[in-house]
């Protein structure tokens, strides 16, 4: 287990405005499992996905935007999940990760050197898939590298349990396994990044 200091981040977004939704349910479990490989997790989802809509060229940020921004730019690994809304991403979702662009002058801009998993809910898969594929295009676009699992969550379902775990213990293993790719992503960026410090010594 990593001391507190030297822990990896990991930053999930998504979810709805709506508490403990099916998104914000997902997240959580696919952060729980991060934690047990001794990440630091923070989680933005419900009233902290109510930003301002996001107008180019204003700079004046709310303390909540400010908030999410930060924890962005100093994050190792991003999950973020969203509920199919017509046939794509939901414009809340899109909205927080459009900040996105206050990272563009910062040395690692966007997303970029992060592995970002991907996770797209909807009432029928046509939804869940239509929001993956959204969100594993926008990590594209933002030059974050998306886990090569992702995954999509039938509601119509029984998914989870009074106590918002897993029903089907597949899910759990696609969770544990999404949480282990951007971890073990994180940690083999960091080594790296040590033995050109190093190097340049």
């Amino acid at each position: 287990m990593a001391s507190a200091d030297s822990a990896i981040s990991i930053v999930a977004i998504g979810g709805t405005t709506r508490p403990n939704s099916s998104t914000e349910k997902a997240l959580r479990q696919v952060l729980a499992a991060a934690e047990r490989l001794g990440a630091r997790t923070t989680l933005f989802s419900g009233a902290d996905l109510a930003l301002p809509m996001y107008e180019p060229g204003i700079s004046d940020r709310c303390p909540l935007t400010s908030r999410l921004i930060e924890a962005l730019r100093t994050a190792d690994g991003v999950i973020i999940g969203s509920p199919g809304y017509h046939g794509g991403v939901s414009g809340l979702v899109k909205n927080v990760l459009d900040y996105t662009e206050d990272l563009r002058s910062d040395t690692r801009c966007y997303l970029d050197g992060r592995a970002v998993g991907c996770i797209g809910t909807g009432a029928g898969w046509q939804g869940a898939a239509a929001a993956l594929t959204g969100l594993r295009t926008i990590v594209h676009a933002l030059r974050g590298w998306n886990t090569p699992i992702g995954m999509t969550i039938n509601t119509i379902e029984p998914v989870f349990d009074d106590a918002g775990s897993w029903r089907d213990p597949k899910l759990a293993d696609q969770a544990a396994l999404m949480a282990a790719q951007v971890v073990r992503f994180a940690q083999q960026g960091r080594a790296l990044a040590a033995e050109r410090e190093a190097a340049a010594a």
